[in-house]
């Protein structure tokens, strides 16, 4: 019988029937290359995606960037010309504090003047204002922010401690919480004692 089914095989093709033994699974790595090759797509298969999660991540970060850079772009595409109309609001000021009130009584035309140049000034502050620009003022006597100022000299005193704002030159201004321009100010220094 055994025989015959031998036969029968090398009539269906050559091939002897398979025996219990071939019907056995093969282990991985043992002969068994379909097995093989499908663990190694599978591990391809996740360094893809993780390659993929990690490039979407990108994206994500960059388009976040992209929206926050925008963003501040379009806060403070002005603060270039609010620095130069800062000097604007500064000769108002001036202007305005170089003429002694005892001028603006004894003259009619120079008091029409300075009521002008005050409206002028409100005006421009208004649209500061508008715009988000702040007026820094420092008070004497106020902790030296270095943040917020800028010191132009020492004073030497011993009315306060050093480091404390002593004289105000000229008042600062920030836009949406930055600086556009510091305040100038004189800082407190501890005044030396004299020999003697």
């Amino acid at each position: 019988m055994e025989e015959n089914r031998e036969q029968d095989a090398v009539r269906d093709g050559g091939a002897a029937a398979p025996s219990p033994e071939d019907d056995a699974p093969l282990a991985v790595g043992e002969g068994n290359p379909a097995e093989g090759e499908r663990l190694g797509l599978e591990a391809e298969l996740e360094e893809t995606k993780g390659r993929l999660l990690r490039a979407l991540a990108d994206a994500e970060n960059a388009r976040r960037r992209h929206e926050r850079e925008a963003d501040e772009a379009r806060k403070f595409a002005a603060v270039g010309f609010a620095r130069d109309v800062l000097e604007v609001a500064d000769n108002l000021r001036r202007a305005l504090a170089s003429v002694p009130d005892e001028a603006r009584a004894e003259n009619e035309v120079m008091q029409s003047l300075m009521t002008g140049l005050e409206m002028t000034e409100r005006t421009l502050l208004a649209a500061f204002e508008r715009h988000r620009i702040e007026r820094i003022d420092p008070v004497r006597g106020e902790k030296f922010d270095h943040n917020r100022h800028q010191a132009m000299f020492e004073v030497p005193t011993a009315e306060m401690p050093a480091g404390m704002v002593a004289e105000v030159m000229q008042p600062g201004y920030q836009m949406a919480g930055r600086l556009v321009r510091p305040a100038l100010v004189g800082v407190s220094k501890a005044a030396q004692a004299k020999a003697g």
